[in-house]
């Protein structure tokens, strides 16, 4: 991917990025995830939420150390905010960043992480001595830090998904990323991924769609094709219609990226929306497929189980359904 340019490839080419245009970007993660979901997710992360909060909270030394060899593939990073008890209520983290001269020691624990177990760095978010949440750049092989490989998936199993463990974790305090300051920070690399995973489950669709009308054209029942009965049409429609529906979101949401006029609700709304319509076409595609739907001899199956999670990380579909609807009616339904 690195040799490629797919990495945090709409960032500046300054530091060993791709800069390319953010409907491009777009265009990468969908392509990635047409293949798998745990495929794009790696990319996401890398760019998303190593590459981009190094880019827009680091200093000029971070910057030099890390982008060029995180673009390149030659380092791998993740990033830590979630932890077992503050997934849709991040600001209740328990992880901390305790100051002892020129070093933060840190201590906590992360859940559900990607790449955590292959990464070279992680970005992790804890609350230091006056509860502002800093981020920071952990290297992986400091004494204290063990990442678990969480295993027995039955979705992203092409994905590492981690639990970080932080047991007095001393790093120098250059490792902070100096201009984090609150939740904003990593909210704000949040929408970077969310943008990604817009366009990405899209990727997605395409798959399952053209699973389920390849199958129904050649699969008989009472002599003719079950792409000739009206039910598994509608199906068929409808998926064609949300993936048709969801490249214009997506594209116009890149649009207003590009111009610098993208507001974080717009992409709630393209990652709601998107994520949702493509694990229904998912599981409309297994209905259509029958018990064949149910096999590895077809992607389908593994599209819908992966699409069960990313409808849920980065803010779940009822989540940003509360964000639009703060923003709409100014009522905050989520506290």
């Amino acid at each position: 991917m690195g040799e490629m340019g797919f990495l945090g490839a709409n960032l500046p080419t300054e530091y060993g990025a791709s800069g390319v245009s953010n409907v491009a970007y777009g265009l990468i993660m969908y392509e990635l995830e047409r293949i798998d979901s745990g495929f794009r997710s790696f990319a996401s992360v890398q760019g998303a939420l190593v590459m981009y909060p190094i880019y827009r909270y680091g200093s000029e030394e971070q910057k030099r150390t890390y982008l060029p060899q995180l673009a390149a593939g030659q380092m791998i990073g993740c990033f830590g905010l979630t932890e077992h008890d503050g997934g849709s209520d991040p600001g209740a983290m328990k992880t901390r960043a305790r100051r002892d001269g020129e070093s933060y020691i840190l201590n906590g624990v992360k859940m559900w992480i990607t790449n955590g177990n292959i990464a070279d760095i992680a970005i992790i978010w804890a609350k230091d001595d006056d509860d502002v949440v800093r981020g920071f750049v952990v290297p992986t092989d400091t004494p204290g830090f063990q990442a678990n490989h969480i295993k027995h998936k039955m979705s992203m199993r092409a994905s590492v998904t981690s639990e970080l463990v932080m047991d007095e974790v001393r790093i120098p305090a250059s490792q902070m990323l100096p201009e984090t300051r609150g939740l904003s920070a990593p909210l704000s690399c949040l929408t970077q991924a969310r943008y990604g995973i817009a366009w990405g489950a899209l990727g997605a669709l395409e798959a399952v769609y053209e699973d389920a009308l390849s199958f129904s054209q050649h699969r008989s029942t009472f002599d003719k094709p079950i792409a000739s009965r009206q039910l598994v049409q509608t199906k068929l429609v409808d998926m064609v219609t949300d993936h048709t529906n969801g490249l214009l979101l997506a594209w116009r949401l890149g649009v207003l990226k590009d111009a610098g006029t993208m507001h974080h609700t717009q992409v709630s709304m393209a990652k709601r929306k998107n994520v949702r319509v493509a694990l229904n076409a998912a599981r409309s595609a297994r209905e259509i497929l029958g018990g064949s739907g149910i096999t590895l001899e077809h992607p389908t199956i593994r599209h819908m189980l992966n699409l069960e999670t990313v409808d849920t990380y980065e803010g779940t579909h009822d989540v940003h359904t509360l964000i639009l609807g703060r923003d709409i009616t100014g009522h905050n339904a989520l506290v």
